[in-house]
């Protein structure tokens, strides 16, 4: 059991989409639905190329107001830009408010009630409820949250814990516009609606979900040293399976192909990364599993 902390998230930034049009501009782009969500409600969404890879990711936190994307503090510029492309004539306003509000997010066991002022939102991470709330609101918020009695914990804490869980997160396990939504697990962690109409890119998703054609996934390593940098080359022998994402503490992610990575398991070949000898399991939370032998992709679970 771990005590309820609060980590504030200097490396992430807030749009605002708002005016009257903002539900159905966000809802024609976005791989998430966001037309059902009220106030204090937050949902995991992307903004894909037209070839269905994820070009930005957000969660996407409801006032009652508009809406708050919390992205990348890199990509702010960039995700006004394009989705200020997309606006045409719609009702709508985009801003960058990065430079007076912030994000922080609460983990661990346990969490607290949050009676916040109504310009703070916090909204339990729609990825997984095991991540814990996230929060956005006015800078200033360690204050206010450390009056509810939280301790405060550094960004790296927050991380270990999203890589324990075996959650992938932009700019830490892979880079925006190389990657399909399935690689990244978004459709396993409620990113991707598969009931919804129609948006950018959404006909490539649909043909991998519906023929089961995601080969490469996300997934856990370990190993009892520190692991190499993002970006090495996992290795099954001399053939490359994938490559490392984040790590924390011995521990962390890896985009693997998972058909070759299981034959090269049932052969008893180890994965290794830079020379280091990798365990690798499945997520918990994954509903897929290996492939049986000799096909492609991940089946998917019950």
């Amino acid at each position: 059991m771990s005590a309820a902390r609060f980590a504030l998230l200097p490396d992430r930034g807030l749009v605002r989409v708002s005016g009257p049009e903002a539900t159905h501009f966000l809802q024609n782009l976005l791989t998430r639905d966001v037309e059902g969500l009220t106030a204090g409600e937050a949902a995991f969404a992307a903004l894909l190329t037209p070839q269905g890879k994820i070009l930005f990711d957000f969660l996407v936190l409801k006032d009652a107001d508009g809406f708050l994307l919390d992205t990348p503090a890199s990509q702010i510029a960039a995700l006004v830009k394009r989705l200020g492309f997309y606006r045409l004539r719609a009702k709508v306003t985009l801003e960058d408010c990065s430079a007076t509000h912030e994000v922080a997010v609460v983990f661990g066991d346990a969490l607290p009630a949050m009676p916040l002022a109504p310009d703070v939102l916090a909204a339990t991470d729609p990825r997984l409820a095991e991540l814990g709330l996230r929060v956005a609101g006015p800078k200033g918020m360690a204050n206010v949250l450390e009056g509810l009695g939280l301790q405060a914990a550094e960004p790296a804490d927050w991380h270990a814990h999203r890589i324990g869980l075996g959650v992938p997160e932009a700019e830490m396990d892979f880079a925006y516009g190389e990657i399909f939504p399935h690689d990244a697990d978004m459709d396993q962690l409620n990113g991707v609606s598969f009931r919804k109409g129609c948006y950018v890119g959404q006909e490539i998703v649909s043909r991998m979900e519906h023929r089961s054609t995601a080969r490469k996934r996300f997934v856990r390593v370990e190993t009892a040293e520190a692991l190499p940098a993002m970006g090495s080359p996992v290795l099954a022998g001399e053939q490359e399976v994938g490559t490392l994402g984040s790590s924390s503490h011995g521990r962390g992610l890896a985009l693997l192909r998972l058909d070759k990575v299981k034959a090269a398991l049932d052969k008893g070949v180890q994965l290794t990364a830079a020379g280091t000898a990798l365990d690798v399991t499945l997520p918990g939370w994954a509903r897929f599993t290996w492939p049986e032998s000799g096909s492609g992709a991940g089946a998917e679970g019950a």
